[in-house]
């Protein structure tokens, strides 16, 4: 089977600031469909562009190129810029409006540096904003409700500027007793639970996301033996195809984390999660190993490769083009953040970053 056509199932992160020989070769020869990048790749606005249009260089069809920046400690562009308010900042102001305004900010901000989707909006309920498993500061509400309007307006706002979506993390990972990048947690919702609260809110999201992010957690009310919801095909493709509906672009969370790495070695992680219903497998610190992924892919069922290579390629119609970047345009848009910030958070706090005062997270130091 084509490399390059098994390559558009990867999602590839990238090593640091530039691309090295060895690794555009890497690129070149796996043609990932996807990258994926964070801190370790952020130096300026400019190397950043540079990055990003270097990719696209060796890319023989036009690449995913995305990033975690949601608001808050998992804005990856803070490094550069201002921090945007969070999830929960936003949430407790209680303003839609200022939420469309950040929904809008960070769409322009990610088209002027090429990105064309955000692995946003975190669609999880907080049951305990202190809970220490990752999402602290990033959900938009603690009711169905509030979580549906809340993540609804920046939905909507960021899309309107041409930036494509991701809902995360299906099928709700707010209850989780652990962070998933050291363990896999064990959620022990009850289905009943789960329909009454995180699916509630997935559900009014199916037709409004372009794609959606399967969480590492074990749910033993669908499988009773110890299996992520990543690789499980009763959560993927039962519940979240079939059963709710959904057609976009499905992925798994990062299968370099410790809840996959910790039970998984590579050619069943990989497997599993095409056969689960993935259509895109995310790698984002094994990046010599895409070229093993390519081959492990080869040899899985022609009706999975099939399945997913279409998908990518109807979510990759969808792709926006990138606007022409320019250092003042950027420094326009990184003032309307700080002006956010203050009317979020008041001039006082605006000075105190979020990681500043909270417990870090591998979510926000990659």
């Amino acid at each position: 089977m084509n490399s390059d056509r098994l390559g558009q199932l990867i999602m590839t992160g990238v090593p640091g600031k530039e691309l090295d020989v060895e690794t555009a070769g890497l690129f070149r020869r796996v043609q990932p469909g996807a990258f994926i990048l964070f801190g370790r790749n952020i130096e300026s606005a400019t190397q950043l562009r540079k990055l990003i249009d270097d990719l696209r260089d060796l890319s023989e069809v036009e690449p995913i190129i995305t990033i975690d920046q949601e608001g808050g400690r998992v804005s990856r562009l803070r490094l550069i810029g201002n921090e945007p308010p969070s999830a929960q900042q936003l949430r407790d102001k209680d303003d839609l409006n200022l939420i469309r305004r950040h929904g809008d900010i960070t769409g322009r901000l990610l088209r002027l540096f090429g990105f064309n989707l955000d692995l946003c909006p975190v669609l999880d309920i907080s049951f305990d904003d202190d809970a220490d498993n990752s999402l602290r500061g990033r959900c938009y509400g603690k009711t169905v409700e509030q979580v549906v309007s809340n993540a609804g307006a920046f939905n909507k706002a960021m899309r309107g500027q041409g930036i494509a979506n991701c809902g995360k993390h299906f099928p709700g990972y707010s209850a989780a007793p652990a962070d998933a990048h050291y363990q896999l947690p064990r959620i022990d919702r009850t289905r009943e639970e789960l329909e009454q609260n995180e699916l509630a809110v997935f559900r009014q999201f199916v037709d409004r996301v372009d794609s959606m992010m399967l969480c590492h957690g074990w749910y033993p009310c669908f499988e009773p033996e110890r299996k992520p919801a990543t690789l499980s095909r009763r959560i993927t493709t039962d519940l979240l195809r079939n059963e709710l509906g959904f057609d976009g672009l499905v992925m798994t969370d990062d299968l370099d984390m410790g809840a996959i790495l910790t039970g998984y070695r590579l050619e069943d992680t990989i497997r599993l999660a095409i056969n689960a219903g993935n259509d895109v497998v995310m790698i984002c610190h094994r990046i010599p190993e895409i070229e093993t992924i390519c081959g492990i892919l080869g040899k899985l069922p022609v009706d999975q490769i099939n399945r997913a290579v279409g998908n990518v390629a109807r979510f990759k119609n969808k792709l926006t083009s990138p606007d022409k970047f320019s250092e003042n345009a950027f420094r326009n848009i990184d003032n309307e953040i700080w002006d956010l910030r203050v009317s979020v958070l008041g001039e006082k706090r605006a000075d105190q970053m979020a990681s500043d005062s909270v417990q870090r997270s591998p979510v926000e130091m990659f």
